[in-house]
């Protein structure tokens, strides 16, 4: 039974019991509503506590049902609802831990809720881009007040149980625990037992905290900066409204609105965009041949090879989780700088409010350094973070191999070097693997784990979990050039590169593709990250593959010293000390010198052209790596390009998009582009999967 039913004097308590947090499926809905049928028929019982098992209360919804006919069935979270409302007898909700989404809106829905200090408490769905469908958006605003429930609301985040109790006026919670929250309920219900009428919410007035404000005018403000915060995502707009809507309507017309509001949000491709993110970032991390209960290894002690940008943000990732670190590099001014480097950017932290001096403190105690390789010998796990040359990495590894204890972890992170024969390099390929952060890597959320051939599943399983620990998402991909993230943003600035042939500017391309959604386009993105990197990645493949073609304009630019911000000259032109991007008359002159050598006339080219030639050159070779196994999952695909590169939340990633535009759609754009004598014909052959897609009336995510 996924809830409980117990009689404790004249007290039955019904007890959530569906882990991980007590969602409310069906069979807990069904098990609840026959619980609080049972309580009604026992004329001993005089007050019922409904409190939930283990590490929640509730967190509302059960994922597994999400979008299923279960999530319908009768009774649904709302019949459940009401059915705790109009109980004859007093329901208390005993509150604790976790109290989210559905789970609030039964507490709401109870007479009388108590909770435990530091329980969170939030109505999230508009993370969802839904918004509350079981009467939060009207209860709420009753039980705590307007403004903290609009802001909780339209934001979602969890806000302590502690905090909402000191709200002046709420009647969210009658009372805080002091000690044990069930016995302190079990003595509240027996306090109340006999106490009528009895009190709901939905018979609370929702108002203003201060009367003398017009809520027309309170409204049409918060509608401007609602608005302006959430320009793609209709979501928030959509629950201020409903929050609207509980003070100038009855509560059973708020009570239709807000359906009305949650049906319409539901057919919207930006909050199917959400879910499929939020399914899409809890599949990743499952491995078919991989069990939830393979052994772990521990990891206690992280060392990090490179005292760099890269190797000082790695080790920050593992000091923000109380995990000590040893930086190992050549030479002392280079280890002296990087630890001067993670210093710094700790102490900016603590001048901004974000860090507590006593946290910078620990952290900075847990991290120490070394010239040696014998130092870091006793490492759990160990992170190479050296210049991306096979040579460099081969005399890395050798040393590892020779010093570091068995079962050590040895991690390269590498963002397109071949793994497999990184691991040869050692007499233990099973402890090797890649783990490519993502630049900066304290602050970007996704790790590409690199699988090799010969990879144990423990070793996998370890650094899974340690993703998590690290507040990562881990995706895991298989061994070729680039692995997922690089391999397909590779052709996405191939076509970039053939635009600016044909026509465009790089600022054309870069604006359309913003406008689309993406946090930089690709020449802006190009200048960051240096375009002397990627030179030096063009120059390596046209050797491995004497057939690839690229655009020769960015080698131009290259030979002309315009690596980008770092040397004030890249695509754009930079100001000292500033990351401003301005046009380039240096560039435009350049492009057009190009053109002239390879005979070619500018033409105008659409913004709909642009996006749809990046964007279908990812969704392509996307389709590839699925068919060759490199990807395990359409949606790992997505996760990569949606906490890695920028892609637009609200358009899902690039195969989901592919779904939304129709990929019978997408194929007809791939006929036409494979016509341009400017272009890859031969890259625009479909992957094999896309086509039998198209042929079967299939889509890349279920």
């Amino acid at each position: 039974m996924t809830a409980s039913y117990q009689v404790r004097g004249p007290v039955a308590v019904i007890t959530l019991n569906n882990p991980p947090v007590n969602g409310l499926g069906l069979a807990t809905r069904q098990a609840v509503a026959a619980a609080i049928a049972q309580a009604e028929a026992d004329v001993a019982v005089q007050a019922l506590v409904i409190t939930g098992a283990g590490a929640a209360f509730s967190g509302g919804a059960d994922i597994k049902e999400f979008g299923s006919p279960k999530a319908l069935a009768e009774p649904n979270l709302l019949s459940l609802v009401l059915l705790v409302e109009n109980c004859a007898k007093p329901v208390i909700a005993a509150i604790h831990s976790v109290c989210m989404g559905g789970g609030l809106e039964l507490a709401l829905a109870c007479h009388y809720r108590m909770a435990a200090p530091g329980t969170k408490v939030a109505l999230p769905e508009v993370k969802l881009g839904l918004l509350p469908g079981a009467g939060g958006t009207q209860r709420l605003p009753r039980a705590l007040g307007v403004e903290p429930a609009l802001n909780m609301i339209v934001s979602g985040e969890p806000v302590l149980s502690e905090v909402l109790a000191q709200v002046p006026g709420q009647q969210l919670f009658h009372r805080m625990a002091q000690g044990d929250l069930l016995e302190d309920a079990l003595a509240f219900a027996a306090e109340v037992a006999a106490q009528r009428p009895l009190p709901r919410v939905r018979d609370l007035k929702a108002r203003l905290s201060d009367p003398n404000v017009d809520p027309q005018a309170y409204f049409q403000f918060a509608r401007n900066m609602v608005g302006a915060q959430s320009r793609n995502f209709p979501a928030p707009l959509r629950c201020l409204e409903a929050v609207a809507g509980a003070v100038r309507m009855k509560f059973d017309e708020g009570i239709r609105a807000e359906r009305e509001g949650f049906a319409a949000l539901m057919m919207t491709p930006e909050s199917k965009a959400l879910r499929h993110a939020f399914f899409a970032e809890r599949a990743a991390s499952k491995l078919a041949d991989v069990p939830s209960d393979t052994p772990q290894r521990p990891v206690e002690r992280v060392a990090v090879i490179g005292a760099g940008t890269m190797g000082g943000g790695i080790s920050m990732n593992f000091l923000n989780a109380g995990i000590p670190v040893i930086i190992l590099e050549s030479q002392q001014e280079a280890l002296d700088r990087g630890l001067a480097t993670i210093r710094k950017s700790y102490e900016a932290q603590v001048k901004k409010g974000k860090l507590k001096e006593d946290k910078f403190q620990q952290r900075m105690a847990l991290l120490s350094s070394t010239l040696t390789y014998a130092d870091i010998a006793q490492a759990d796990l160990v992170i190479e973070a050296v210049f991306e040359e096979m040579s460099v990495k081969k005399a890395v590894f050798q040393q590892l191999d020779a010093v570091m204890k068995p079962g050590a972890i040895l991690a390269s992170n590498t963002s397109t070097l071949d793994i497999n024969a990184i691991a040869q390099f050692t007499q233990r390929p099973q402890d090797v693997l890649g783990l490519h952060f993502f630049s900066p890597a304290h602050v970007m959320k996704l790790l590409e784990v690199v699988r090799g051939a010969a990879t144990a599943p423990d070793v996998l399983a370890t650094v899974m979990a340690l993703a998590k620990k690290i507040r990562k998402t881990a995706v895991v991909s298989g061994v070729c050039d680039g692995f997922i993230g690089n391999r397909m943003i590779e052709q996405y600035f191939r076509q970039a590169g053939f635009l600016l042939d044909e026509g465009c500017s790089p600022s054309q391309v870069d604006r359309a593709l913003e406008n689309f959604g993406f946090a930089m386009g690709p020449f802006r993105m190009s200048d960051l990250a240096g375009n002397d990197i990627s030179w030096a990645i063009r120059k390596r493949r046209s050797q491995a593959q004497p057939g690839l073609r690229y655009s020769a304009s960015a080698d131009r630019l290259c030979e002309l010293g315009r690596f980008g911000q770092k040397t004030q000259a890249g695509w754009y032109d930079y100001a000292e000390g500033k990351r401003e991007a301005q046009p380039s008359d240096v560039v435009a002159e350049m492009l057009a010198q190009h053109r002239a050598a390879l005979g070619i006339s500018p033409r105008s080219i659409s913004d709909e052209e642009i996006v749809q030639r990046l964007v279908f050159a990812l969704v392509n070779e996307g389709a590839r790596l699925l068919e060759e196994g490199i990807a395990q999952r359409a949606s790992d695909v997505d996760m990569v390009y949606l906490t890695g590169y920028g892609f637009p939340l609200w358009r899902g990633g690039p195969m989901c998009y592919a779904d939304t535009v129709g990929l019978f759609n997408v194929l007809q754009a791939m006929k036409r582009f494979a016509k341009n004598p400017h272009d890859d014909a031969q890259f625009w052959a479909p992957a094999p999967l896309l086509a039998r897609l198209v042929a079967e009336g299939g889509h890349f995510c279920a």
